[in-house]
């Protein structure tokens, strides 16, 4: 029997409580996979950047919040509690913040990283596993229904294509018009 999946593209949020495969590529970005066991619900976030500014619109999830950890990490949670349990019950899993691009004086990976692990301390969950930082892309399939992850670690040859698309998504984010935006005084 095949099992059906669902590929998550930076920004966005998937969550699932049926027996099925989430797959993202990570270059500098982070996954949280995120399961409550006892409900078998669980899914998974892709986020470029640590934080959205203030003056950002809170109010829809059209594919720009999630890029940023803060709105992605309290969307994933919130969507897995709706259907019960408490953040105590939460089975969390780690993946990317690759440092992918060397000629960036910002390492965005270790800021997404220190951004992760910090919220999750902040909000009392624990992190049962993560594979996170060096300097390589990985392929994620995560199985929310049972918890198992497989990474990948990607080489050279598929290295080129993920540092094309993280650089076109970097550029995404400081070109994106910001019509919309919310100035809070």
């Amino acid at each position: 029997m095949a099992i059906s999946s669902a590929k998550l593209m930076p920004g966005e949020v998937y969550v699932s409580g049926e027996d099925e495969m989430i797959m993202t590529v990570l270059g500098s970005c982070v996954s949280a996979c995120i399961r409550n066991p006892r409900t078998n619900i669980g899914g998974m976030n892709h986020f470029m950047l640590p934080q959205m500014g203030a003056s950002a619109s809170m109010l829809t999830l059209d594919g720009t919040a999630a890029r940023y950890g803060n709105w992605a990490m309290e969307v994933l949670i919130n969507e897995i509690l709706k259907y019960g349990g408490s953040k105590r019950d939460l089975e969390v899993k780690l993946f990317g913040g690759g440092k992918v691009l060397d000629n960036m004086t910002m390492d965005i990976g270790k800021r997404n990283i220190d951004f992760v692990f910090s919220f999750l301390d902040k909000e009392g969950i624990d992190i049962v596993a993560h594979d996170v930082g060096d300097r390589f892309p990985r392929k994620l399939l995560y199985f929310p229904h049972t918890g198992k992850v497989r990474v990948r670690k990607l080489q050279s040859t598929n290295q080129a294509t993920v540092v094309r698309r993280e650089a076109a998504y970097l550029n995404d984010i400081k070109t994106a018009p910001r019509d919309g935006d919310i100035d809070l005084f």
